[in-house]
């Protein structure tokens, strides 16, 4: 099985190929692709492969222009840091999907659910230009307000306020930037989609406002350490993996 990994972060690349060949001893990565100048070019001169592995954001634009521009007829296996809700418009489709940080069971199980799907692919088709629409409308999707539950009121927070989502003994909480913190009803995937860019996901339990980050400094085993400009009392880091698109996101403060 000859694959082909579309990944602008390297060390995610060579994790996720480390991943499939550990789980597929037969299979070939073919190339590591990490823009979409590259994987155009490639797939314009290369043989097809049997499927591919690709991340959505890249550094010159969405995965999804390649798609658009080059007939690919391999199934595709997505890679990504959106959560399942973005995705409900092409589930069906024949084309899975799996959620950042990588981890050895969903490459599993999305290997799996190739091998299972793979005589259907070669009729499948996808609507490229629906799901890069989803993408390209996300920041008109943005929630302005939180709403919080606290003394039998209802309270609206404004997300200019919020410093940071965290998780604290499975419940999802906020923390504003005058202190103060509240439950919220809602899961972190969630959250994620309907905060817009001045949040970032540094990690399963934080979700972090830009404007709440005072600097970042190096922690063990290339992990950062973030330090905030609000009296938070946990330790927030972000792996090494994910490290360069926070940094990317930070830059844009």
């Amino acid at each position: 099985m000859k694959i082909v990994i579309i990944e602008d972060e390297q060390i995610t690349a060579e994790d996720l190929a480390d991943l499939i060949i550990k789980l597929q001893p037969n299979a070939q990565i073919v190339a590591s692709l990490r823009s979409v100048k590259e994987a155009q070019l490639y797939f314009t001169t290369h043989a097809m492969p049997d499927l591919i592995f690709s991340d959505i954001q890249l550094g010159d634009g969405l995965s999804f222009d390649i798609f658009k521009s080059v007939e690919v007829t391999a199934p595709i296996i997505f890679c990504t840091a959106y959560n399942e809700y973005a995705f409900n418009a092409f589930r069906t489709t024949g084309i899975d999907y799996i959620l950042k940080p990588i981890v050895s069971s969903t490459v599993e199980q999305a290997l799996k659910k190739y091998q299972t799907l793979r005589k259907e692919f070669t009729t499948s088709t996808v609507s490229y230009d629906a799901i890069l629409d989803l993408f390209a409308n996300k920041s008109a999707q943005k929630t302005f307000s939180i709403l919080v539950t606290h003394k039998d009121k209802i309270i609206p927070i404004k997300m200019e306020h919020i410093a940071l989502f965290y998780i604290k003994n499975e419940e999802t909480c906020l923390f504003t930037f005058d202190d103060k913190m509240y439950a919220v009803n809602k899961k972190m995937e969630e959250l994620e989609r309907i905060c817009g860019d001045d949040f970032f996901r540094v990690n399963r339990q934080c979700l972090l406002n830009r404007a709440a980050v005072k600097d970042a400094a190096h922690f063990f085993s290339r992990k950062l350490i973030i330090n905030l400009l609000v009296p938070f009392k946990e330790t927030i880091t972000i792996s090494k993996e994910k490290t360069p698109q926070f940094l990317d996101w930070l830059s844009r403060k």
